[in-house]
C-alpha cells in the first residue's frame, strides 16, 4: 500500500462530511439511520409522548400562541415528529405547525402536516428538539505526536490514518480550553468546534420557546483519553471507516456547547432526569394488577421496560440534554430548568 497522494489524505471533518451527506453519503441511503441504529424514538413510543409533553410545557409558557412550531432536526425518515403529533392533544396538534429537518428526500407516505425542509426555518415560535444530532457534526480529530504536540489527524477513504500538521488558531484554542491533552503520545481528542457553531445557530433559529438537543455527551472532568470516534453499521458498532458505508459519530461536549450559546438560562441534565421529569419512569406495575385485571397488568409491564430501557444507567439514560429557553417563562417547564439533583447519580 502507498502512502498515496495529498489529495487523498483530509481532516476527519471533511472525510466525515463527504461520507456522511455527499451525494452518496450515509444518510442518503434509503433505509435510513433506522436500519443501522436504534435510538431513543425506535426503542419506545414513550419518548415520542414525553416531547410531545414537553412541547405542551413550552406551549402554556408561550401563552398558548395561534401557531406552535416543532422542529424535529435530524428528522431521520420522520419517526419523532409523527409520533409527536400523534400524541398531542387535539387542540394543540390544531395549532402546532411540523417540520422535519433532514438532507435526504421526504419518505413516502409522511403525514401531510409534516413541512420537510433541508434546515430548521428561522423565527421558531415552539420546541426546536435535535435528537442525536450533534454527535453527527463533523470535527477534526486531534492527537499527541511523540514530542507532545496535538497535530490533526488525517484520514484515507479506507480508514487510514496518518498524523497531519499541528492545530492552530481556533482549533487550538478550543481545545486549550475545553479538552487539553497531556503530553502523552497517542492521546486523542475531537474539536468540538463546528458543534458548537452549529448548536448556537440552532438556537438562533428560535424566536421565542426552546432549543433541544439530545446526545452521547461527556464533560471537561470526565473527558475519554482516546476520544470516541466510532462507526456503526446494520446494528453494530464498527470502525468509522469514511467510504459511505457507515454512520461516523462522536460524542457531544456539552458543557462547550452550553457555553457557546449567547442566550442565557441553559443548562444540561441526563435523559434519566430530563425524562422523570417529563412522567417518564420504570417502575414495575403493582402486582395485584395480574390477578384483578391480567391484560392491563402486562400492557403496563411492558411500559415500565421501555421506560427502564430509555432511563437505564449505562445505557439510553445517560444521554446528555441540553436545554436552552429562548424569551419564555421558565414556571411551566418545571424541574427541567430547576437543578434539581438526580439521587440515583449521587
Amino acid at each position: 500500500m502507498t502512502d498515496g497522494t495529498a489529495e487523498e489524505w483530509r481532516g476527519w471533518r471533511a472525510a466525515t462530511q463527504a461520507a456522511l451527506y455527499g451525494p452518496d453519503g450515509f444518510y442518503r441511503r434509503p433505509e435510513g439511520p433506522a436500519g443501522h441504529f436504534r435510538t431513543s424514538v425506535h426503542a419506545s413510543p414513550l419518548f415520542a409522548e414525553a416531547v410531545a409533553r414537553l412541547l405542551c410545557w413550552v406551549d402554556e409558557a408561550l401563552g398558548r400562541p395561534p401557531t406552535l412550531d416543532f422542529v424535529d432536526m435530524a428528522a431521520g425518515r420522520g419517526e419523532l415528529v409523527t409520533g409527536v403529533l400523534a400524541s398531542l392533544p387535539a387542540e394543540v396538534a390544531a395549532r402546532t405547525r411540523a417540520y422535519a429537518v433532514e438532507i435526504a428526500d421526504r419518505p413516502p407516505g409522511l403525514d401531510h402536516r409534516i413541512e420537510w425542509l433541508p434546515e430548521p426555518p428561522r423565527g421558531i415560535t415552539g420546541l426546536l428538539f435535535a435528537n442525536e444530532w450533534l454527535d453527527n457534526v463533523p470535527v477534526e480529530i486531534a492527537e499527541v505526536d511523540s514530542t507532545g504536540v496535538a497535530r490533526r489527524v488525517l484520514v484515507r477513504r479506507d480508514g487510514t490514518e496518518r498524523l497531519g500538521e499541528p492545530l492552530s488558531g481556533a482549533e487550538a484554542g478550543w481545545l486549550a480550553r475545553w479538552w487539553p491533552l497531556p503530553a502523552e503520545e497517542g492521546l486523542r481528542a475531537e474539536v468540538g468546534l463546528p458543534r458548537d457553531e452549529a448548536w448556537a445557530d440552532a438556537v438562533a433559529a428560535v424566536a421565542r420557546g426552546l432549543a433541544v438537543a439530545v446526545d452521547y455527551a461527556h464533560t471537561a472532568d470526565a473527558r475519554p483519553l482516546f476520544g470516541t470516534l466510532t462507526g456503526f453499521r446494520a446494528g453494530r458498532e464498527t470502525a468509522p471507516v469514511p467510504d459511505g458505508s457507515c454512520d461516523i459519530t462522536a460524542h457531544v461536549a456539552l458543557d462547550a456547547a452550553l457555553e457557546a450559546c449567547a442566550v442565557p438560562g441553559g443548562r444540561a441534565l441526563t435523559q434519566r432526569a430530563a425524562l422523570r421529569a417529563l412522567g417518564v419512569a420504570g417502575a414495575r406495575p403493582l402486582l395485584t394488577l395480574a390477578t384483578t385485571q391480567p391484560a392491563a397488568y402486562v400492557r403496563a409491564l411492558a411500559t415500565a421496560g421501555e421506560a427502564a430501557e430509555l432511563t437505564a444507567p449505562g445505557g439510553l439514560g445517560d444521554f446528555g440534554w441540553l436545554l436552552q429557553p429562548v424569551g419564555i417563562d421558565h414556571a411551566p417547564l418545571g424541574d427541567l430548568l430547576v437543578d434539581v439533583p438526580d439521587h440515583e447519580e449521587q
